[in-house]
């Protein structure tokens, strides 16, 4: 089962090479964090202010690819919790109707999510949150 989590705060520290994001359950109490690199967590921080580079970067590049092959972001699923790693997909709904999976990293699936607007869905496995909760 999947669970709508939002993006609820990011700690970008400059000291270390280790940011957080933590992700909150829309429609309940459950949150956790995520460490992330500190590329994707500026990426993320960026979109959230509303600052848009003049030139596309790296997760711009990828919506734009996205949408030239005909595809939409459906959603990000963080799918399992590994030795420690977590794992997640991008979900791109086809033209055609066919929804595609492609294995991501958290940090880049969550920085595509917030690259659209609205920003796209994120999920996490209730499994998932069974570990970290």
């Amino acid at each position: 089962m999947l669970v709508r989590m939002e993006l609820a705060r990011i700690i970008i520290s400059e000291i270390n090479d280790q940011q957080i994001v933590y992700l909150k359950e829309v429609d309940g109490p459950r949150s956790f964090p995520i460490v992330i690199g500190m590329f994707e967590a500026t990426s993320i921080d960026r979109r959230i202010q509303g600052n848009v580079p003049p030139r596309p970067l790296t997760h711009d590049l990828l919506k734009a690819t996205i949408s030239a092959l005909g595809g939409d972001l459906q959603d990000v699923v963080i799918t399992s919790l590994q030795e420690h790693i977590y794992y997640a997909v991008i979900r791109i709904r086809r033209d055609d109707g066919e929804l595609v999976e492609v294995d991501c990293r958290p940090s880049d699936a969550l920085a595509l999510a917030v690259h659209y607007d609205p920003p796209a869905e994120i999920h996490v496995h209730e499994d998932v949150l069974g570990e970290v909760g």
